[in-house]
């Protein structure tokens, strides 16, 4: 397994910048969104864990899907990260298709 390297500052700056539009267009999916993000702030797993107050182990099986956390949990990495916790619309708007008068019985 290759060993994990600290991204540079600029790497640091550049991924959080595409995060960003990426939660601002709702494409940033769970649970590959919290390894995305805690890469962003150049953080090893077991360094989120010790900020967060969760185990390794619970950030391993969050970042793969296998976890079912707690809503505590979640506002805690969501805090971190400066996000918060909330429904996000499956497609946009524009997209949703509107009712009309003909599909009514």
């Amino acid at each position: 397994m290759a060993r994990w390297k600290k991204p540079t500052k600029e790497e640091i700056s550049e991924s959080r910048a595409r995060l960003r539009e990426k939660a601002a267009a709702g494409e940033l999916k769970f649970p590959s969104a919290v390894a995305e993000i805690r890469k962003s702030l150049g953080l090893t797993q077991e360094q989120l864990s010790t900020i967060t107050g969760i185990t390794k182990r619970q950030v391993l099986e969050i970042e793969t899907g296998k976890a079912n956390p707690t809503v505590e949990t979640l506002e805690r990495i969501a805090h971190l990260f400066g996000f918060t916790l909330g429904f996000v619309p499956k497609e946009p708007e524009s997209a949703r298709q509107q009712p009309t008068s003909s599909s009514r019985p």
